[in-house]
């Protein structure tokens, strides 16, 4: 086994977080607690953790609209994500974004936007700054197959290819985009050939194998570190809940079109129990140690709500405050 125990447990644990902390929103949503519409990265936790243990803290990474899981892998304190959700002053942009406003320069994450392709550019631009600089800082771009739809990310993997900027864009191919099937988007599911044209390097990986996705992301993060990037990264995989919110077939809103044969078997593909089992085949935990690590990220994720539940509202005389740098 090429990994240590200590590396396999870490990822397992990041990966937990990002899950019990996703499916901690159903309930609170459910019930109206949370007010902001919530875009759950449940299903798709193996590549934010398997790029995130790739990746250094010196790096940047730019999200979208479902972007829990990312700034959660890359190191964004989770108290500050569940304030922020509910709308709290404590929240990482201060109860002013909400869930798809995620932020956290001091970890590298710099910013999540729902605006589709939105923040592809945005990645460019850091790309270019490293680049110019000679920081040897690497910036990920996560976006999803529907952002392929649009010119910016075309003109992105032109210019980045042009200046061979350390720029790692990574599709989360998830098959839909919102409620549209990509067969009904694209003529071939061919994301990954986007970058031929342009001369960049392109992988294809299974986005619930979290011990791939975290090889192939090494492999391109150091094609990017050394001046010969940028690469393009397609992460097949799926999402568990709905497109928006927990599901799509809630509270009389019939939106859900994924037929449930398909739901069904990518739930056989759940990349959380599949990781679980690798690392009870090869000795890494036990069912006892799965158990423990699951309670003590279940407080965690407990914590984190009453952290945010008794923190403030901003003020409503604040609320033109931190829109401009002062």
């Amino acid at each position: 086994m090429p990994y240590s125990k200590t590396f396999l447990k870490n990822l397992y644990i990041t990966m937990l977080r990002i899950r019990i902390c996703e499916e901690s929103f159903v309930d609170p949503i459910i019930e109206g607690k949370i007010r902001t519409p919530c875009h759950l990265y449940s299903g798709q936790e193996a590549i934010a953790a398997g790029l995130g243990a790739a990746i250094k803290n010196k790096d940047y990474m730019f999200g979208n609209h479902r972007s829990h899981g990312h700034y959660l892998a890359k190191g964004g304190s989770m108290q500050e994500l569940v304030a922020e959700i509910y709308g709290k002053e404590t929240g990482c942009s201060r109860g002013r974004g909400g869930s798809m406003h995620l932020i956290d320069p001091m970890n590298g994450f710099l910013g999540a936007t729902p605006i589709v392709a939105g923040t592809i550019s945005l990645a460019m631009g850091a790309a270019l700054s490293s680049w110019i600089k000679k920081n040897k800082r690497v910036t990920v771009s996560f976006f999803g197959d529907g952002a392929t739809g649009e010119g910016v990310f075309y003109e992105s993997l032109n210019f980045a290819s042009l200046k061979n900027l350390p720029i790692l864009f990574v599709c989360e191919n998830n098959l839909y985009a919102t409620h549209m099937p990509i067969r009904e988007c694209r003529t071939n599911n061919n994301i990954i050939k986007s970058g031929t044209p342009f001369c960049v390097e392109n992988y294809r990986v299974d986005g619930n194998d979290v011990l791939k996705v975290y090889e192939i992301c090494r492999k391109a993060i150091n094609v990017c570190r050394t001046g010969d990037g940028p690469v393009l990264l397609e992460c097949m995989t799926y999402r568990l809940r709905g497109h928006v919110g927990p599901d799509d077939n809630i509270q009389g809103t019939h939106t859900d079109i994924r037929p449930q044969k398909e739901i069904t078997a990518w739930r056989a593909k759940d990349p959380l129990k599949r990781f679980e089992l690798y690392l009870l085949q090869h000795n890494v935990l036990n069912k006892n140690g799965l158990e423990r690590i699951r309670e003590h990220v279940m407080k965690e994720v407990a914590d984190a709500h009453a952290f945010a539940q008794r923190s403030p509202y901003p003020e409503k005389g604040d609320l033109d405050k931190y829109v401009y740098a002062e």
